[in-house]
């Protein structure tokens, strides 16, 4: 433990490693239905080198000594230096060309993530925090990022309803706000796969069956859905490879650590889809399991056949077909390709950001310039879907207007 920050009868403490919180914390307080939130995943991204120089936990305590237990905990990920080429997009980045003519060179910044990088961001608690408790633990994450040279804060990812409750503490404090990317999510009905089927509306129902018939005639090509695929990693990583080398955005890109942790560690809750053309694995879909939710977590593709052979829609069916099978009520997947996710009937889980700069001068700088940037590379991600998610953000009552 290092770094107590304290205010108002409440102290921060950070935690270096989600192993060093206290015993049973972590499965108290975390989603059990969200199984990137599971302890194995965390462990994962902190024993890999996937995008973060390090991690911590902000954990909230009463200093009452009637409140032995903490009160809550909020996961944070350290960037010293984060390049914004790589986060923002190419039309990002065109809105950002007057600040790259002042600062030539890759634009990095020093930034710390409030949340969770791979999922939806949560402050971890289990009851309603009174303000003064909120007003502490933004605090700490400020004082965190004072401490560790990280000029720009970040609550990432975090649902309209829980970034409310602690828009006053943000607010006050200098964040400004902004709608993210969605999330994807398709909530599954009762019945096996046909049913899902049946329930999508006529388009999609019938483009999801010209798509199933298109993957079955592919010559050798088969779907297997697997527990153990060691000794795939180095395949998955060349398939993993090809999607991100097509993305325009790239805050974390998974190493082969995080994937053999993930495989070593997650053994209950883990399975991949993998899509083979003969022997050769052409594609993949890495799914975890928590409670009654899944996630597809990251994908992999060979576009040598990717179209041709229809491999996006048969690891994502096989998906949904294991998660139907495996008890979940839904299944969520990545930021990213909403178009053929809305046809597979997934709905748009709106997600916002709230963001500081320590500096000044600077965080009038980040707030001219950031949010058109931000907002343009939403728009093209969500292209005709951006209605479906219109920003919606509850303003609490008596928010002045100077902390808006």
């Amino acid at each position: 433990m290092t770094g107590v920050s304290a205010a108002a009868g409440y102290r921060v403490e950070v935690v270096r490693g989600v192993d060093a919180l206290p015993e049973g914390l972590w499965e108290r307080l975390a989603p059990p239905d969200d199984p990137m939130w599971s302890r194995d995943v965390l462990r994962a991204m902190e024993a890999s080198a996937i995008g973060p120089d390090g991690y911590a936990h902000l954990v909230l305590r009463q200093d009452a000594p009637a409140e032995p237990e903490p009160l809550a905990v909020l996961p944070v990920s350290l960037f010293p230096r984060l390049r914004l080429d790589e986060v923002l997009g190419a039309d990002g980045r065109r809105r950002l060309a007057p600040l790259r003519r002042l600062l030539p060179g890759p634009l990095t910044v020093p930034m710390l993530f409030c949340g969770h990088l791979l999922g939806q961001g949560h402050l971890l608690t289990d009851r309603r925090l009174p303000p003064p408790a909120l007003d502490a633990l933004v605090g700490g994450a400020l004082a965190m990022a004072r401490r560790e040279g990280l000029g720009t804060v970040v609550f990432k990812d975090f649902a309209p309803v829980e970034l409310a409750a602690l828009r006053p503490a943000l607010a006050g404090a200098g964040f400004f706000f902004l709608p993210a990317l969605p999330d994807t999510e398709l909530r599954l009905g009762p019945g096996g796969f046909e049913d899902y089927l049946t329930r999508l509306p006529a388009k999609a129902r019938r483009n999801a069956r010209s798509k199933l018939r298109r993957a079955a005639a592919w010559p050798g090509l088969r779907t297997e859905v697997l527990e153990d695929f060691a000794y795939l990693l180095p395949e998955m990583l060349g398939l993993y490879r090809q999607v991100m080398d097509r993305a325009d955005q790239r805050l974390d890109v998974l190493d082969a650590d995080f994937l053999t942790a993930v495989h070593t560690g997650h053994s209950a809750g883990r399975r991949l889809v993998a899509c083979f053309e003969g022997e050769r694995l052409v594609a993949f879909l890495l799914c975890l399991f928590a409670g009654t939710g899944a996630t597809g977590a990251r994908i992999g593709l060979d576009y040598r056949i990717a179209h041709d052979a229809g491999l996006y829609h048969a690891v994502h069916h096989a998906a949904i077909r294991l998660a139907i099978d495996s008890g979940c009520t839904h299944i969520r997947f990545a930021q990213t390709a909403y178009q053929p996710k809305v046809e597979l009937g997934c709905d748009l889980v709106e997600q916002w950001y709230a963001m500081t700069q320590l500096h000044p001068l600077r965080r009038a700088l980040l707030r001219r310039m950031l949010p058109p940037a931000l907002t343009a590379a939403r728009a093209k991600a969500l292209g005709p879907h951006a209605e479906h998610v219109p920003p919606s953000l509850p303003e609490p009552k008596g928010l002045s207007r100077a902390a808006r």
